[in-house]
């Protein structure tokens, strides 16, 4: 049982009315009040950045707690504990003894702990001849269990806030990765909008995420993503409304040409034939691509494309062409250029044509218009990737390897 005197520190350590207020609010514990002492450790563990604490702070706390004996504090039980700084320093693992002098000034100014000097400075208890404690010298716990529901509370409030935090975060990436794969699909289909814009604005937004944002950061760029979201999605709206409104008429055009079905059925074979052709000719570009070369010789040759892949990584041919469009963007290539040298080479062809730009860079004055000349050579049959792809692979001294 506390006896509700109020003590100054020994030697030069000064006392401030904040150190009186505290001793006089240990003191006024409600009778029978008893917590848990490592319940309320715990508690002040996870509040230890509120109460302005460090992991040392709180390894020294857990020493003074082992040296309380029962599991509980109690308001008439005794809760002085006396160790020497050696007992404390074996127990809060070996810490020296300027670091655990400074621990336990900090574990004062939280309030968690009050000092309770004798009149030499030395820790120690005064017992009667039957063994009981009459008076102890040393840190007193009583503060623990005076303030043990508002620990319990600043607890519940910091684990409340890293939850919310962490729920930005996993929703600042889900929606980072809608706009990106979006972004992607509209320009790779040839959608309707001002897509190099847009993708300025995501690429402008996902380099200003930094690599520990603050939870204030956090939020501001989930609500920044999340209106380029929809700015994404009403422009694809914009798009297959136009697209329905356009299938309507095109409906009805067929529907007035119904009575002529004799010029109907003599160009509709060779409609069907030209269209068949076209995508033969467009998939014997992909396969091409893929027969000469694979993904992984494009990656020896081309490592500099691996970091615009997601999460910095390119695992398959999707991811080429999702980091292609990223560094098309920043190279300063048109969605135009683009789609056109996709429409010519083929979606991989293209990527892998990126790859080789970026690779090259330093060295390209105009890397749109460097690509819309290789995208006419290909037209006119006389552009390959192959050669390109070699002459990367010994630039790396990776041109004795295999790259099939």
């Amino acid at each position: 049982m506390q006896s509700g005197s109020v003590t100054t520190p020994f030697g030069r350590r000064p006392m401030t009315l904040a150190q009186v207020r505290q001793q006089a609010a240990a003191t006024v514990i409600q009778p029978g009040k008893s917590a848990d002492k490592w319940k309320v450790f715990r508690d002040a563990s996870e509040a230890r950045e509120l109460l302005g604490l460090q992991d040392r702070s709180l390894a020294v706390l857990d020493a003074l707690l082992s040296f309380y004996p029962d599991n509980e504090l109690r308001q008439d039980a005794q809760l002085i504990v006396f160790p020497s700084n050696a007992q404390l320093t074996l127990r809060a693992h070996g810490i020296t003894g300027a670091t655990l002098r400074r621990h336990l000034a900090l574990l004062v100014e939280a309030g968690l702990i009050v000092r309770k000097d004798s009149a030499n400075g030395k820790r120690y208890a005064r017992r009667h001849r039957s063994g009981e404690i009459e008076s102890a010298f040393g840190f007193d716990l009583s503060p623990l269990l005076t303030r043990a529901e508002e620990l319990a509370q600043m607890a519940q409030r910091v684990a409340a806030a890293r939850a919310a935090f962490r729920r930005a975060k996993e929703n600042l990436t889900i929606c980072r990765r809608d706009v990106r794969k979006l972004i992607t699909a509209a320009i790779e289909e040839g959608a309707d909008g001002d897509w190099e814009k847009i993708n300025s604005k995501y690429v402008e937004l996902v380099r200003r995420i930094p690599r520990t944002p603050s939870p204030s950061e956090l939020l501001s760029l989930l609500e920044e993503m999340t209106t380029l979201r929809e700015e994404v999605l009403n422009t694809l709206k914009s798009q297959q409304n136009a697209e329905n409104y356009s299938t309507y008429d095109a409906h009805n055009e067929r529907h007035k040409q119904n009575s002529h079905t004799e010029s109907i059925h003599e160009s509709e074979p060779r409609s069907r034939d030209e269209m068949a052709a076209k995508a033969s000719r467009k998939q014997d570009r992909t396969n091409e691509a893929l027969k000469v070369f694979s993904l992984g010789t494009v990656l020896r040759a081309c490592p500099e494309i691996s970091s615009y892949g997601p999460n910095g990584v390119i695992s398959n041919w999707r991811d080429l062409m999702t980091a292609a469009v990223t560094v098309r963007s920043m190279l300063g290539v048109s969605p135009s250029a683009y789609q056109e040298a996709c429409e010519a080479m083929g979606s991989e062809n293209a990527a892998v044509t990126i790859a080789c730009i970026l690779e090259r860079a330093g060295h390209i004055n105009s890397a749109g218009g460097y690509l819309r000349d290789l995208t006419s050579k290909t037209k006119r049959g006389v552009f390959s990737l192959g050669p390109v792809l070699m002459a990367l692979l010994r630039a790396h001294g990776q041109g004795d390897k295999r790259t099939g």
